[in-house]
Order: C-alpha cells, then sequence, then structure tokens
C-alpha cells in the first residue's frame, strides 16, 4: 500500500472514530438536555488542546449480538489537555456508543490516562455518563471496574481527582466518584444509585422517583455524595475550571497564585459590628469569610449539606487558602455527625495538597440528642478532630464568639497544633456557657438563696466577667493574641506568610487508623 493510501485510510479510521452510533443517538442526547462526550470535553479545556488517546481501540467481545457491532473508540473518549494551560488528564463516557457502558476496552482506556495523570502529575477528571456495566462482557466489565477502584485509591492524596456526573451512575459505577475528592452533580439529568428504583420496589416494596432516589437534592443535601450542584451541564464544566485555579497539579506542588487586586491592609469595619449584642442571635460566617478574602471570593464545597459548619476555597494575598468555619445560622453552630464528617473530609484534602487552613469558630459544643448518640457522634466528632490534629500545613483559628467544651478542642485549638490562635474581644472561652456552669457549679448556692432568681443572675455575671471571655485563655498562651475584628485580614496575611516554609513531619508510620 503506497503511502497516501495509508494516510487516507488512517484519515477514515479517525472519521469513524469520530462518529457516534447514529445522529439519533446524538439527538437523543440534546433532547434530554445533555451535551455529546465530545461537546463536553471541548467546553472544559483550552480551545485547541484535547489530545485524544486510544481513539481506534475496539472491544474483542463475542457473542451476545455484539460482536458485529465494534465502533472505534468503543464508549469512551479519553485524552489530555489544557484548563488555563495547566495539563489535565481526562475520560468522558459516550452514551452514544453502547449507552456510555462499560465493557474491557472502556476500562483499558480509562485505566491509561489514570496512569499517566499519575506518572505526571497532573489532575484526573471524569465525566459519567453510563449505563453501567456492559452485560454482554460479564466479569470482565467487572473487573474493569476493579481496576479503575483501584487506581483511584491510588491517586488518591497524590493527584486531584474531579468527578462530573452528567447523566446516570448506578450500581459499582458509583464507587469511583465516591472515592474521587470532588464530585460534580448536573441538576435534572444525573442520578446516582446503587440499586434502581425498579429493585427497590422488588425488595423492599418502596417507591420512589429516580430523582428522589439519586438526584441533586438526595446527594447534595441528603447524603453528602455530591460536594457542587450545578444547573446545566455547561455551567458544570464552568465551575470545574473555577475549581482546579485553586489547586496544585500534584502533592509535591504549591497551589497556583494569583497577583491579588485586593489590598493585603485592608481592614473591614463590618467586622466590628457583626457579631450580635446577644450570644444567642444568630449571624452568617459566610459574611466574615467574603469580608477577611480576597475580593470576597469565597468558593464553597458541600454548600447544601450540613449547613452548621462551612468549607470552601479563597485566597488570601493571592494565595489559596482552606476556609472551615462554624455556622451560628444553622442549629447555633454547633457539630453534628454530618458536619463533623464533611470538614474532616475537606481538611485532609487540604492537608495532602499543601493548601494552608484557617478555622473560623463559633461552636456552642456538640449537637445534643439521644439519635446523635447512637448513631456514633463520638466516633464521627474524632475524625474532625483526628483531621486537624493529623494536619501538617499551616493552620489558624480566628475564635470569633462561643468556644465551648470538647467541640473548643476539636476546632484547630492550641492542643491540636494549631500554628497561631487569635480571638476576638467578643470570644467566649470556657466549658459550657455561663448559665449552664452557674447551674452545676452554684446548685446549693441558688436553693438557698432568698431570691434564687436574682442570685442566679448575680452569678452569671460573674461567671462571664471572669471566664466568658478570650483574656485567661491568653494568660494561658492558649490563644496567641486578642485582635480587632477589622485587623483580621491583615494578621492572617503576615501569619501565612511567615508559615509559608513551616515544615512539619510526624512519627514514622504506614498510615494511621482514623476512626472510619
Amino acid at each position: 500500500m503506497s503511502t497516501d493510501a495509508q494516510i487516507e485510510r488512517l484519515r477514515q479510521l479517525r472519521e469513524e472514530a469520530l462518529q457516534p452510533d447514529s445522529q439519533r443517538a446524538v439527538d437523543r442526547q440534546h433532547d434530554l438536555g445533555k451535551l455529546t462526550a465530545r461537546e463536553r470535553l471541548e467546553l472544559l479545556v483550552d480551545k485547541g488542546s484535547f489530545q485524544e488517546v486510544d481513539a481506534l481501540a475496539r472491544h474483542q467481545a463475542r457473542g451476545f449480538g455484539i460482536e458485529n457491532k465494534r465502533p472505534y473508540g468503543d464508549a469512551v473518549v479519553t485524552g489530555w489537555g489544557t484548563i488555563e494551560g495547566r495539563t489535565v488528564f481526562l475520560f468522558a463516557e459516550d452514551f452514544t456508543h453502547f449507552g456510555g457502558s462499560l465493557g474491557g476496552v472502556v476500562a483499558d482506556k480509562i485505566c491509561k490516562v489514570m496512569d499517566l495523570a499519575m506518572d505526571t502529575g497532573a489532575p484526573l477528571i471524569g465525566i459519567k455518563d453510563s449505563g453501567g456495566a456492559r452485560i454482554q462482557e460479564g466479569v470482565v466489565a467487572l473487573d474493569g471496574y476493579g481496576r479503575i477502584f483501584e487506581r483511584n485509591v491510588r491517586a488518591s492524596g497524590v493527584i486531584p481527582q474531579i468527578s462530573i456526573i452528567m447523566g446516570p451512575c448506578a450500581g459499582g459505577a458509583v464507587y469511583s466518584p465516591a472515592i474521587t475528592d470532588f464530585v460534580y452533580q448536573v441538576s435534572d439529568t444525573a442520578h446516582l444509585f446503587i440499586t434502581g428504583p425498579d429493585v427497590i420496589k422488588a425488595v423492599t416494596g418502596e417507591e420512589v422517583t429516580f430523582e428522589e432516589l439519586g438526584g441533586v437534592h438526595a446527594h447534595g443535601s441528603m447524603s453528602g455524595v455530591t460536594h457542587f450542584v450545578a444547573p446545566t451541564g455547561r455551567a458544570a464544566l464552568e465551575e470545574v475550571r473555577y475549581l482546579l485555579s485553586f489547586l496544585p497539579g500534584n502533592n509535591m506542588e504549591m497551589p497556583p497564585y494569583f497577583t491579588p487586586t485586593d489590598r493585603t491592609d485592608r481592614a473591614d469595619e463590618g467586622l466590628t459590628t457583626i457579631i450580635p449584642d446577644s450570644a444567642n442571635q444568630p449571624y452568617d460566617i459566610v459574611e466574615i469569610i467574603e469580608m477577611v478574602v480576597d475580593d470576597g471570593e469565597f468558593y464553597q464545597v458541600h454548600e447544601h449539606y450540613a449547613g452548621n459548619i462551612v468549607v470552601g476555597f479563597a485566597r488570601l494575598d493571592g494565595y489559596t487558602v482552606g476556609i472551615v468555619g462554624n455556622q451560628p445560622a444553622v442549629l447555633a453552630g454547633t457539630l453534628n455527625i454530618n458536619a463533623s464528617v464533611k470538614a474532616a473530609r475537606f481538611i485532609r484534602f487540604c492537608d495532602a495538597f499543601n493548601i494552608p487552613l484557617v478555622s473560623f469558630v463559633d461552636v456552642p459544643g456538640f449537637l445534643p440528642g439521644v439519635d446523635q448518640e447512637h448513631n456514633g457522634i463520638i466516633r464521627h466528632g474524632a475524625k474532625l478532630l483526628y483531621a486537624y490534629a493529623e494536619a501538617t500545613v499551616p493552620k489558624l483559628t480566628v475564635i470569633t464568639r462561643k468556644a465551648y467544651g470538647g467541640a473548643y478542642v476539636v476546632m484547630n485549638s492550641r492542643a491540636l497544633r494549631a500554628d497561631m490562635v487569635f480571638a476576638w474581644p467578643t470570644a467566649q472561652i470556657a466549658v459550657m456557657g455561663a448559665q449552664g456552669a452557674v447551674n452545676v457549679i452554684h446548685r446549693r448556692d441558688i436553693a438557698a438563696a432568698d431570691d434564687p432568681d436574682i442570685r442566679r443572675t448575680e452569678l452569671i455575671a460573674e461567671y462571664e466577667e471572669r471566664f466568658n471571655n478570650p483574656y485567661l485563655a491568653a494568660e494561658h498562651g492558649l490563644v496567641d493574641e486578642v485582635i480587632e475584628p477589622r485587623e483580621t485580614r491583615g494578621r492572617l496575611i503576615r501569619t501565612l506568610e511567615m508559615l509559608r516554609t513551616k515544615r512539619e513531619g510526624m512519627p514514622p508510620k504506614k498510615h494511621g487508623n482514623i476512626p472510619l
């Protein structure tokens, strides 16, 4: 065959690889409000940067009616590209071929780009839109999932892994996204579940819709599987680009630096009056965070889940920081099971990828209740404690109001090796609130008083003056400095600059045993 003929043959193969099963399959995607795999990749990466891998791969399965249906590329598009000039590796399940189902060749292709991402130290992004394991390939398909899961685990903490759920994701397929660092889910078109509505009805008798079972509300607000909810596929892809602007390419790099447009010494007077006069009155911790960070930009993670704690990414003087804050506007900012797990996982991600942590503390304690105790608040709360104590990145704490009991200790206190602890004059650091403490300590005194109510009020005032302030903690070195609220931004920036060369090791060990 001549060179010209060989080149023409290659061109024909490439054109065939770009074709879906039929235009009808593409139209069906669009009718459902979904983009095709290639359209998604083109929107996600920098224009013209995508380089495909294994475009000519085809399945080798025989029998069951698929031996004559062997499209090039099979049911996934894989390769690499750039996002804002930085290399990323990608795979996008292609619903127009075999319903995006996973067979041996699909798994081979995905594993290849996962290995390349690990070898080169670049983030991995997976776009999920699949009918699940390819039944016709049997155990080969199941083995493919296993090989992908193993790589997800090996890559965890080494490169950022992001999953974008844009269509169905069921059965064993859900465990790959669950292992990745961040999961985006598109409203209406994306559903995740282990067993579908039909199976559930047959086994338990429960009737549930796809949306109720595995939609964005189920996983964004209830289960916590989904970190980010997007209204459309295009919006999800744009948000992933934004997320990556905060993250390093791998665990050996520092996050990207952006020249700040916000003044380092900016002092927001609104911080002085944001704490209500009444200790029981709520406020929005997000407002405080936005007043402190660069340009008021705070990208919340798990925004719709466990709202009593807030986590997310921001910048201080152009450098990425991870923010954790108790939210007094939800459950008074108490720590419960979901909040503890949510914050612990975020803290461990930041620690793995060299992102300093800034914690805003206003916590009256752990949420009381039989349900919390019986469902393991001790075990789950210990995860948060463990994550803070284990982290070796720079760790700063700002106590804005309440810091009571064990919850004070858990929220990055000096005892957990916080590098610097600041407190506002409004901070209340004690074993418990004044009223509860007085009722315990002075129970007999109050009972013997001529007017118990007046005596209780006097003792509460005395307790608050002596203990419900940051100065006793400062005397013991547990608070490094009591600062004016408007000084918070400048103090955090200067302290992070001092800590930029921090190096803290852990005792030699294979790994710890976090109370999972």
